[in-house]
């Protein structure tokens, strides 16, 4: 049986010229963010991307002019396919009959989920199975992709099985625990090569790692949604396996609304006055690289602290780290 696995993701601006109409794309979500009744949505969306593209295109040309979340997507897609495909031989089970086509849908720019799910019918796919790229279920994330989704799909004769989130799934925790210790040994390296006093993991040069999520307005959380438990539940099973000093701070307000606190500003500057010096940026509920990694964390955040006195540094993103392309394979298989 041949089987249709469709990542579903943000997607970014592929150009400078597509970030305007990008972020109306995005604004015009009200499961994101409701600007003010629904006939105005769409108006406002209009008027806040007008108002926010120079500024946000700045930010893009400072990371090479455009999001790098398709390509890394479709890295992703490419490797999930080839581990399905593989032969399983040894111990592993089999999945004798089946074969599979790893497709990418993008929310808010280029493949659009309703683009892909036509393109997998041509190709003739009726079974299909939706993964969201975001371990931590939102109805603002997740939910609005799966949304999309049924809605696109609607019309086509096509079993679909959905995977909501994946948390806690033990590879995935395996591969955020192996770029956490690696990226401790890359510190304690940097902080050895730049002092006369060896580093030790028993000194001052303690690391702090700092797992900083996408902020969501706080009223979607107080609405019932799991988000802010389920990324919880993600560095509850990290520090199972490995002992290290940690704290949770949430990036990428937009808005004039109450977001989840503290900002991962606020967080850095509070970890300065408790004399804190090193910190371990950990982008705990992004699993590839963008505009929230090259730009907020490695330019933005770095520089923050570097004024306050604190060296920042970040863990490689799992991209198509082998760890969590087993882990995606694994969440289909059992799926």
């Amino acid at each position: 049986m041949l089987v249709g696995v469709i990542l579903l993701n943000l997607g970014g601006p592929d150009s400078l010229q597509a970030v305007k109409p990008f972020l109306y794309n995005l604004f015009s979500d009200r499961q994101i963010i409701r600007l003010g009744p629904p006939f105005l949505q769409k108006p406002l969306a209009l008027l806040i991307s007008e108002i926010r593209s120079k500024k946000t295109q700045k930010y893009y040309s400072l990371i090479g002019g455009k999001s790098p979340i398709f390509d890394i997507t479709k890295a992703q897609a490419s490797a999930l396919e080839n581990a399905l495909n593989q032969t399983q031989k040894g111990n592993e089970q089999t999945d004798a009959g089946h074969s599979f086509r790893v497709y990418i849908g993008m929310r808010y720019w280029h493949p659009l989920i309703e683009d892909t799910v036509l393109q997998m019918y041509k190709d003739g796919m009726r079974k299909v199975v939706a993964l969201n790229l975001y371990p931590h279920y939102s109805v603002a994330t997740s939910g609005s992709s799966l949304a999309k989704l049924h809605e696109a799909t609607a019309d086509y004769d096509m079993d679909i099985s959905c995977i909501p989130s994946w948390f806690n799934h033990p590879l995935y925790i395996n591969a955020l625990v192996d770029i956490i210790e690696k990226g401790i040994d890359s510190f304690h390296k940097h902080l050895s090569d730049n002092s006369a006093v060896p580093a030790s993991k028993n000194t001052g040069n303690d690391i702090h790692v700092l797992f900083s999520a996408h902020s969501l307005p706080k009223k979607i959380i107080d609405s019932g949604d799991p988000y802010v438990d389920q990324i919880m539940g993600t560095i509850g099973e990290i520090t199972k396996k490995i002992s290290i000093n940690w704290h949770l701070s949430y990036q990428s307000r937009s808005g004039p609304v109450q977001w989840l606190e503290p900002s991962t500003e606020e967080k850095i500057a509070e970890l300065a006055k408790a004399g804190i010096k090193n910190i371990l940026a950990v982008p705990i509920s992004f699993v590839s690289d963008h505009i929230e990694t090259l730009y907020e964390i490695d330019i933005l955040y770095k520089g923050i602290a570097e004024r306050l006195g604190i060296t920042l540094m970040r863990v490689d993103s799992l991209n198509t780290h082998p760890l969590f392309i087993e882990a995606l394979r694994d969440i289909v298989l059992q799926t």
